[in-house]
């Protein structure tokens, strides 16, 4: 079957098969047929194994890692902003399954590591030597925006409505929170991920 005209992104390579780029990291097929991808422009028309070698060159030292106990729709959400901030690897805690919808594809470009429990995960980083950045409001959590956030660190999210479990927080070397001005507890897990994420963007990212 024809595919249909394409609604966003970019149609066939312009001047047709003969003005195709002489560079391995182009698809052939995209070239041909249009790249409809939610990428930016740097990444138009290329293979998806060399969006994710070049990304390898300038990911940021932080992780995510998420806890996943319930089927929690944030947690694709969360995948995404990793992605957006160039984050080194997601960390899934417990379930392997998750919803996938909420990622736009964007897991195809992120490392993700699974994890069976929080022991596992805290033996992990450990080794690795990373501080785990528990992101939860419970009593005795500092503010994020005047923490002392480490740049080599891991950002831990729990599940929206119960947050962390006791055994996360127990396991953090520093527990944050979003300061908030208005009548609600809390705000959407997958919103404070992308607060959070940006912070440590602010401190140590460059352009």
């Amino acid at each position: 079957m024809p595919r249909p005209p394409a609604t966003h992104g970019v149609g066939p390579w312009p001047g047709g098969k003969a003005e195709w780029p002489d560079d391995p990291h182009y698809d052939p097929d995209l070239l041909a047929h249009g790249d409809t991808r939610n990428v930016i422009d740097r990444y138009r028309y290329w293979r998806l194994d060399a969006i994710v070698a070049d990304l390898d060159e300038h990911r940021h030292p932080f992780h995510v890692a998420i806890e996943n106990w319930q089927h929690d729709m944030n947690i694709g959400s969360i995948v995404r902003s990793a992605n957006a901030f160039a984050a080194d690897t997601v960390h899934i805690i417990g379930r392997r399954r998750w919803n996938k919808r909420g990622a736009m594809v964007t897991d195809r470009y992120q490392h993700v590591h699974y994890h069976p429990d929080v022991a596992d995960f805290v033996v992990w980083a450990r080794a690795e030597g990373l501080p785990v950045v528990a992101v939860d409001n419970v009593e005795g959590s500092r503010a994020v925006d005047s923490a002392d956030l480490p740049e080599r660190c891991v950002l831990l999210f729990g599940q929206e409505g119960p947050g962390l479990s006791p055994e996360a927080l127990a396991a953090a070397d520093l527990v944050v929170e979003i300061t908030q001005y208005g009548s609600t507890r809390s705000i959407n897990a997958s919103a404070a991920a992308a607060v959070v994420m940006y912070e440590w963007a602010r401190r140590y990212a460059s352009r």
